[in-house]
């Protein structure tokens, strides 16, 4: 009984597009709650991060045209509206390349919105960078995630 309804859960993650997905890091200090992007054409998935009880952070993902990648940013307070590459660099926290893990181990980038979610998501160097940035004391944070997410859930 408690396996088929494991077998169950895992079969409802599996059918869950990206962009209702849920995922929270291995030490439990984040998740990741990704919601639909809209219809632009720039921005291909949008998702907020939750870190402890301090705030929510705003990430975005645009693919690269040269050498296709998602690349996401992950930022805290910037102005809405036109920026200066000043304002937006003292209000990320991250960039970077997101790489997507199946349940069996292969790797792949991020699917796009529409896509099924994947079992596992790896910001690289995520706790490091986002230390470093401005924006982190800006936001009153004070624990790092780990830099690979578990999809733990799909919104309804």
């Amino acid at each position: 009984m408690v396996a088929a309804l494991c077998v169950a859960a895992t079969d409802a993650l599996a059918a869950c597009p990206i962009e209702l997905a849920v995922y929270r890091d291995r030490d439990g200090v984040a998740g990741i709650d990704f919601r639909p992007a809209g219809d632009g054409a720039t921005v291909t998935n949008a998702f907020r991060m939750h870190v402890g009880d301090r705030g929510d952070l705003d990430g975005f993902v645009m693919w690269t045209s040269d050498v296709a990648r998602p690349y996401a940013m992950l930022t805290h307070g910037c102005p809405e509206g036109d920026a200066t590459g000043d304002e937006i660099a003292a209000c990320t926290l991250w960039e970077g390349v997101v790489y997507a893990v199946d349940a069996s181990g292969g790797v792949a980038l991020l699917p796009r919105q529409g896509e099924p979610a994947p079992q596992r998501l790896v910001l690289p160097d995520l706790a490091r960078i986002m230390q470093a940035s401005p924006a982190y004391a800006a936001a009153g944070l004070s624990g790092v995630p780990f830099d690979v997410f578990e999809l733990s859930g799909c919104q309804e």
